[in-house]
């Protein structure tokens, strides 16, 4: 059984110390990339940080960026958002075709009868 047949996606199950081994990072970036705002893990009862599967993959995009493509932490945040609003006005793109689809076969389902009775 896999990681992700076992939790959600969203669901908080690294501690810090596990997640930065998964990354390939030092636990003071994970800490430093969450005081600059590019991370939001969540935290147990007693304030300790425990990361989610998204976090993770939301924090191999950062490191993707920045050590792939040269993207400093600034441009990284940049990028994040705009890939964001990208995903928004996608979701957003697919509802108003759904929509579309919709009204258009309800205005095919009320031309049918009308053109029958013009016969």
């Amino acid at each position: 059984m896999t990681m992700d047949e076992m939790f959600d996606r969203e669901d908080p199950v690294f501690v810090i110390s596990v997640a930065a081994r998964m990354l390939g990072v030092q636990t003071q970036t994970l800490r430093y990339y969450e005081r600059i705002g590019l991370i939001e893990p969540s935290r147990t009862s007693g304030r300790q940080r425990v990361f989610s599967s998204k976090d993770i993959e939301r924090i191999r995009q950062i490191r993707t960026l920045v050590d792939d493509m040269g993207v400093n932490l600034a441009g990284v945040e940049v990028v994040l958002k705009l890939l964001a609003q990208l995903e928004m006005a996608e979701t957003e793109i697919k509802r108003l075709r759904a929509e579309n689809d919709r009204l258009q076969d309800q205005l095919a389902q009320r031309r049918k009868p009308s053109a029958r009775a013009s016969r």
